[in-house]
């Protein structure tokens, strides 16, 4: 029964903002967003200390005005999440656009497929979907949500040009076989980790559990690995799906380093990015929540 009120209560929220013209859904959405900011106390403390330790040159009044230009960038997210079923790639070149597409072509052209490597930053929903909008559907990693039926729906809209999830609960074997066969998977790798799926690297100068995924599979099968986001342009007023020089992931006979500086690189990507896009991170997830042994919580209880 709560399923069912969730799902329908998810799908009213969705139809109404898809109708709205974008203008009024992202000020409805906007205003919601607010709301969550205000009401949600802990989410705020948490974006609070992340900004704190990552941005300790920046004033107070400028770390609140990034957090809530955070809250305005997911309200934005959502509207264009409820409207994703109505794009095409004729309809959305006013406002989406891509830079450095080149570098992915060139990379999918060596037939080793391609690992971009991602995180919570701009648009992230709309990036692998307008990336299949384009043509080059890509496979993603994600957590199944306990809502099933929700769960089939997000999924739905993901995949509705070719895109394709990838679950966390198996995603080896699944990964293995779409690089083997040349496609694009898209890992998003700014999430708190727990050994021994993650290891520690720095990570705006704190260390933080990270996902050896991407470099392990990047070593294994020779596969390209490119940083990739979806950014919003204040200046343009659109959407920029910007591609950055592919990394180069090394390749020795100690398989351990190579796996942790492989790890260490993507990561220091995804930080130079987040640094030029601070109020497009998602600072209320506590991505230092994991702790090398021996070191102090970060988060109080």
């Amino acid at each position: 029964m709560l399923e069912n009120l969730e799902y329908g209560l998810v799908r009213a929220v969705a139809r109404g903002l898809g109708l709205m013209p974008r203008g009024l859904a992202r000020l409805v959405a906007g205003c919601l967003a607010f709301a969550v900011y205000w009401c949600f106390g802990r989410l705020r403390r948490v974006g609070v200390r992340n900004l704190k330790m990552a941005l300790p040159e920046l004033s107070s009044k400028n770390r609140r005005k990034i957090l809530r230009r955070v809250y305005i960038h997911l309200g934005w997210q959502l509207v264009e999440f409820c409207r994703m079923t109505r794009y095409t790639a004729e309809n959305s070149r006013d406002w989406m656009r891509t830079e450095g597409l080149e570098r992915y072509l060139a990379a999918k052209a060596r037939g080793k497929g391609v690992l971009i490597v991602t995180g919570h930053l701009g648009a992230w929903e709309l990036s692998s979907f307008y990336h299949s909008l384009m043509g080059h559907p890509m496979g993603m990693i994600i957590r199944n949500l306990d809502n099933r039926r929700l769960d089939a729906y997000v999924n739905g809209i993901r995949c509705l040009h070719g895109n394709f999830v990838i679950s966390k609960d198996g995603f080896g074997r699944g990964l293995l076989q779409a690089v083997h066969a040349g496609g694009t998977i898209g890992i998003l790798m700014d999430t708190n980790m727990t050994p021994p799926q993650g290891e520690f690297v720095p990570f705006f100068g704190i260390d933080a559990c990270t996902g050896t995924g991407a470099a392990h599979l990047a070593r294994q099968t020779g596969a390209a690995v490119l940083p990739g986001f979806m950014l919003w342009e204040p200046g343009e007023c659109r959407y920029v799906l910007r591609f950055g020089p592919e990394l180069e992931m090394p390749c020795t006979a100690d398989r351990a380093a190579d796996i942790l500086e492989g790890t260490r690189r993507a990561t220091a990507v995804i930080e130079s990015w987040i640094r030029r896009y601070p109020d497009q991170w998602l600072w209320i997830h506590r991505r230092w929540k994991t702790r090398p042994p021996g070191q102090p919580g970060l988060y109080g209880k």
